[in-house]
């Protein structure tokens, strides 16, 4: 049987703020925002994932905003990652090497090139460069 991870709740102070932050400046997908009457539900889903990211007040747990650190995001290229962080204007570290490889690759920036950030209420995000899973 295959366990997946669907959604991952990430605790922000200001719906809107947040929203534009993970839909405008990171590229994630609005799949719904919704009024629930109680509360309001917002999901998005980074480009390419098949885990979206909640936000919301109401029906979600509460957790105090900017609670959350570690989340991480995978990408084939950590150098392209980094210049789309830039110029969509995301508060990002230069790209940085975690650690040694753990085997041959042919781009040494693969397993252990990283990139941080954090979202405006503090959640923090790791961007790793795995180009294969081989």
């Amino acid at each position: 049987m295959n366990w997946t991870l669907e959604v991952v709740i990430v605790p922000v102070s200001d719906l809107d703020r947040a929203k534009e932050f993970y839909a405008d400046r990171l590229g994630f997908h609005v799949d719904h925002d919704t009024d629930l009457g109680t509360g309001r539900l917002i999901q998005l889903t980074p480009p390419g994932s098949g885990c979206s990211i909640v936000i919301g007040h109401g029906p979600v747990p509460e957790m105090p905003p900017g609670s959350l650190k570690g989340l991480q995001l995978v990408v084939p290229d950590i150098r392209k990652a980094h210049a789309e962080l830039v110029a969509r204007g995301v508060e990002c570290t230069g790209v940085q090497t975690v650690g040694e490889n753990p085997r041959p690759v042919p781009d040494p920036l693969d397993n252990v090139g990283f990139v941080f950030f954090s979202d405006p209420d503090g959640n923090s995000w790791a961007v790793q460069q795995i180009s294969s899973r081989g």
